[in-house]
Parts: C-alpha cells; structure tokens; sequence
C-alpha cells in the first residue's frame, strides 16, 4: 500500500501553504463527519467505566476544533480564488461532497445533546429544538438545490456510481437519530411530538432516496465495475442508510411509546405508542443486515485491493457509516436486553476508535507528504478552480 503512493518529499517546499489551501475540498468534512459520529458512538456505550465520558467530550471538543479549522480554510479557499465556490458546487465529483458539511453539523449537535445538555440546562435544551428545525430546512434546500444542479447540469453514468451520490441527501438519514437523542430531554407537552414526527418524517425521505440509489449502485457493481482501489472505502458510505435508519426506527419507536398520548389518532383501542415500539423495532433488526452486508462487501473489496490502495479522504468513509452500524446495534441490544450483542457492540467501537487513530495517521502523514492538499493529486479539483492539470 505504502510503496504505491507518490512522494512529494523533494518538491514539498515548492508549493507554499497558500497553494495548498486552494486545494482544500469538501471532501475534508468527511473528517469532522467521522469524529462527530465517534463522539456519538462513545456516548450510547452500553457498558462504561470511569472516564468513558470524558473521552467523549474530547472528542466532541476535537471534532468542534477541526470543523471550525476546516470551516475557515474552506472559506480562505473561496475567498483566494475568485468563482471557486460556485464551480465547487457544480463539478461532477465534489459537489456531492458539500454534504458532508452538513452531516458535520447534525453530528454536532448529536453531541451537543449528549454532552452538554446534562451541564447546561434549559435553555440548551430550547436552543437544540430551534437548532434542529432550522437545520432540517437548511439541508432539505441544499438537497433540492443540489440534486438540481447535478440532474441539470452534469451527466454522470450508472457506471461510475459510488455511494457517496447519496451524500446531499445524508444529512436525512441523520435527523431521525438526533431528533430520538433530542427527545431525552425535550418537555413532552410542547416540543416532544412535533420533532418525534419530524424525525420519521425526515428519516422516510432519506431512506427512500438511499434505497433508489442502492440500486444504481448494484447495477454498476453487477456489470462488472468495480471501484478503484482507492475508491474503495468509499463502499463503506452505503452501509450508513440502512445503519442510520434502523438506529432511527428503533429510538423513534422506543420514544413513540413515552411521547404518544393515549387516544392519538382516535385510537383507543391499544396504545399507539406500544405498537409503535414494536414495529420500529422490528423494522429496525430488518435493516440491520442490510448495512452488516454492505459493510461486508466494502471491506472484502477493500482487503482484495489492499497492494494498490493509497490514501485519499475516502478513507475516513471507513469510520462513520459503521459508527452508525454499532450505535443501531447498542441500540438492538438494548432494548432486547441482550449481553451478547451488547458485548459486540463493545468490541466494535474498540476497532472503530482503532481505526480512527489509524485513519488520522494517514491523513496527516498524507498531508505532511503532499499526497493530499496538491496540485494534482487525489481528491484536489484542478478543474473546479479553473487550471487544468
């Protein structure tokens, strides 16, 4: 793996810091996108220990520094070069990938909820309510926008299809997670319900679209297209629907059976709440599998590229579809009251707090090297800034 990536050790220092952060994509916010899902999946642990906690608010803490850094280096980037945001919304490939700012967002305030709720009280609790109708508004214009753009302006082939063309729709599949978290503490008499359905409501649009999407992706792996070796981690993005929707379905549910007054619906029958609960479980152990499988999938394409594979900001695709995996298995095992799955679950985010450490020593190193944030190489768009290569 490491004697195919190209070394920029001799002309490092030919290109100045400047020129580098012209190079500074959206991409980079699968980083920040990752961390945050870390910082998610340390605080749903179901077993824990004296400083468990702590750790995750370093976490949260570090995934808050790095998407103000990246935040204000994005910007530089614009601000340097004249047209650069619009055309880095328009290309082919990394205007799929300004999702990835936004799932960044929804992570943080997952956190936010998790963290410093306990410690801020009420009014942090009426912030997060506003926080999270304002950004579904905010992600569901970016999707329509976006996929307009790309339905409009680009003609993109079956296949070249990777998972990351769900990503302007992602966010979705984050808001039924977060709106779940969020109704810990949310008044029940006023706040609870509308964000209980908001959730499902938001959670049905991302998964619908995934699901279209899933087929394309098929398609293209059944005609005999396999992606590139450094593609490949970007596999891991099409665990992150079925992962995040069984999670949803199963908090939603779980919190459907608290919130929901008796006679909702006019019925009086049973209690609505407890159906719920049973259906959204349900529901959720049926798509477990499915993000288990794509997991699967990715990591066999992965190991079998292994000798050609080199580092691009894919890699950090290996992190936070699978956080979600392992949150949506804690959460199976909990409300089965199982030791076992709890007990995976735990080795899980062992090997994903692993395989954080493993990814962020690439992507520095990487970027110490200059095989990322360069002129020509891996995910840096020449053409969105106008030069060509």
């Amino acid at each position: 793996m490491f004697n195919s990536m190209a070394e920029n050790d001799e002309g490092r220092h030919n290109v100045s810091w400047k020129e580098r952060v012209a190079h500074f994509t959206w991409s980079w916010f699968e980083c920040t996108m990752s961390t945050g899902a870390l910082g998610t999946l340390l605080s749903e642990q179901p077993y824990t220990f004296d400083g468990l906690r702590t750790i995750g608010k370093v976490v949260f803490l570090l995934d808050l520094v790095l998407f103000v850094t990246f935040s204000t280096l994005i910007t530089t980037r614009f601000f340097l070069n004249k047209g650069a945001l619009t055309k880095s919304l328009h290309d082919g490939k990394e205007s799929f990938y300004f999702g990835t700012f936004w799932v960044s967002i929804g992570m943080l305030i997952y956190c936010l909820q998790a963290y410093a709720v306990p410690s801020c009280g009420q009014w942090l609790v009426t912030t997060l309510e506003v926080l999270y109708w304002l950004y579904a508004g905010c992600v569901l214009l970016v999707a329509t926008f976006q996929y307009h753009v790309i339905f409009d302006l680009e003609r993109l082939s079956v296949h070249e299809m990777m998972p990351a063309w769900i990503l302007p729709l992602y966010p979705f599949l984050v808001l039924g997670p977060v709106a779940g978290t969020l109704l810990y503490s949310q008044p029940r008499s006023t706040s609870a319900l509308p964000i209980l359905i908001g959730g499902i409501a938001f959670q049905g649009l991302g998964w619908c679209f995934a699901f279209i999407q899933y087929t394309l992706y098929i398609t293209r792996l059944t005609s005999g297209v396999v992606p590139d070796e450094a593609e490949r981690p970007g596999m891991y993005v099409a665990v992150g629907p079925a992962a995040y929707t069984c999670s949803a379905l199963i908090i939603l549910g779980s919190q459907a059976q608290v919130i929901l007054p008796p006679g909702f619906l006019g019925i009086t029958t049973v209690p609505v709440g407890d159906i719920c609960k049973a259906v959204g479980v349900g529901a959720g152990i049926f798509l477990w599998l499915v993000g288990f499988w794509f997991f699967a999938l990715g990591t066999v394409g992965l190991i079998h590229g292994w000798k050609h594979a080199h580092f691009t900001l894919n890699w950090w695709a290996i992190i936070f579809p699978n956080a979600g995996l392992t949150i949506a298995l804690i959460q199976i095992g909990n409300v089965l009251g199982s030791v076992g799955i709890k007990a995976v679950s735990s080795a899980m985010t062992v090997l994903l707090c692993g395989a954080w450490l493993w990814v962020a020593s690439l992507n520095i190193r990487a970027v110490w090297r200059g095989q990322i944030l360069w002129p020509h190489n891996d995910e840096d768009m020449e053409d969105v800034e106008g030069h060509e290569p």
